[in-house]
């Protein structure tokens, strides 16, 4: 493909690799993002995102000179909306991003301009809120400006392998866009394109991660009654998976994330009497950091006066640095609101955030109760030996079902899992 100019408005967990890798791949790509700071360390080559080989490619990129962050859009041949959709306290989409950066390209359009929505979005989002406001440049949108949703379907920790590899949908407002937006996409991506259009994708992107949500929360009802009952879920679980065509997802402390936290409450917005299993669904899994706090109660209540909880893992999956919906940090807020209860933290993968974490020895000394939050590999490395002579109580709540409860025991600890009752 003839090189052109991609002008990325969001240079986050999707926007920044986005660039990278068009910029890798011989495009001139302006970044754009509000905040300073994100685009000084671009500017400097330096990733402020913990990413697998992203650093490597973000200075290859800005070195070769095909990649500057700046402030503003400018002309451009392609325009790339990544920027983020949160969810509002009332569980309603905020589209003020996608609205401020939609307008932002008005001044800037011309004939033979592509624009394309990668943020996840409700359904009908390029048809009712893109595609008005870029009619308002007075160019024909459809035939003077090609308009398609493509979203991102990667996994962080895995970003840029996938941004490569997983196979890719593209809805356009019309055949014409779908097909030009292909084209631009296949500078990378070795995997499959599919066009649809436009509410067709947008669709897809949310029912993928609804999908995975309504797995989890049935996971995660399955942990709560096998408590109940006395047996270990992982067990269940592991066993009924052996059925060619049973795969349960497994339970946790709560689902994270800007995706599967996010996504499945735009489609019970728009359609909140058609939706109730998925609507369930996310009150069950937003349900699991009040239930993990009340086995942390069980398990303290017979320890008198102030007591102190080392947590495990802040971010909202295992072995990256993003805390984005992160269970934990509700978990953290729960216990912090209804108890006398003094918290301390450790996370390698945490930096510049408001969360302070601290190495495991010194947070774990004078503690009543380690809870593993977050499966980093590192934690499978932990000195717990060394642990158990400075704990006040030699107490674990593994979420995860990752450490050995049999070699915790050995050392003295009471090891208790999340999904097993143990009195």
């Amino acid at each position: 493909m003839k090189r052109k100019t991609i002008c990325i408005i969001g240079l986050g967990y999707i926007g920044l690799p986005t660039a990278a890798m068009f910029a890798t791949h011989g495009h001139k790509i302006i970044g754009v993002d509000v905040n300073d700071y994100v685009i000084t360390a671009l500017n400097d080559a330096r990733s402020i995102i913990e990413e697998p080989y992203l650093d490597i490619l973000v200075q290859a990129a800005v070195k070769s000179g095909n990649l500057k962050a700046q402030k503003v859009p400018d002309e451009a041949d392609v325009f790339i909306i990544a920027v983020p959709t949160p969810i509002k306290p009332n569980k309603t989409a905020d589209m003020s991003f996608v609205i401020e950066a939609t307008q932002s390209i008005v001044p800037h359009l011309r004939a033979g301009n592509v624009v394309v929505l990668e943020s996840t979005s409700p359904p009908g989002t390029v048809d009712d809120i893109i595609v008005p406001i870029l009619a308002e440049s007075g160019l024909e949108i459809g035939e003077q400006v090609m308009v398609a949703h493509s979203p991102e379907r990667v996994l962080p920790g895995r970003i840029l392998i996938e941004l490569v590899e997983n196979n890719r949908i593209v809805g356009g407002i019309n055949q014409r866009s779908a097909e030009v937006v292909k084209d631009l996409y296949k500078t990378f991506v070795k995997g499959e394109i599919y066009l649809t259009d436009a509410k067709t994708a947008e669709m897809c992107k949310i029912m993928e991660n609804t999908y995975r949500d309504v797995n989890i929360a049935f996971a995660n009802e399955l942990a709560i009654i096998s408590e109940k009952m006395g047996i270990n879920v992982w067990d269940v679980i592991k066993l009924c998976n052996k059925h060619p065509r049973v795969n349960i997802s497994q339970p946790g402390p709560g689902v994270g994330g800007h995706c599967i936290a996010v996504d499945p409450w735009f489609i019970v917005e728009k359609y909140p009497d058609e939706t109730q299993i998925i609507a369930l669904a996310r009150r069950t899994n937003d349900s699991m950091p009040a239930h993990v706090t009340d086995r942390i109660d069980a398990i303290l209540a017979p320890i008198d006066g102030p007591r102190k909880i080392t947590i495990l893992g802040v971010t909202y999956k295992q072995d990256v640095d993003d805390l984005r919906e992160s269970p934990i940090i509700h978990l953290i807020e729960l216990l912090q609101q209804r108890h006398d209860y003094q918290i301390s933290i450790v996370d390698p993968h945490v930096k510049n955030s408001k969360f302070e974490t601290e190495e495991f020895i010194d947070a774990a000394r004078g503690s009543d109760l380690v809870v593993l939050g977050v499966q980093h590999k590192v934690f499978a490395e932990l000195d717990f030996k060394s642990v158990a002579a400075v704990m006040r109580n030699k107490n674990i709540l593994d979420t995860r079902n990752f450490l050995n409860g049999k070699e915790l025991e050995d050392l003295g600890f009471q090891y208790y899992l999340l999904g097993q009752y143990k009195n």
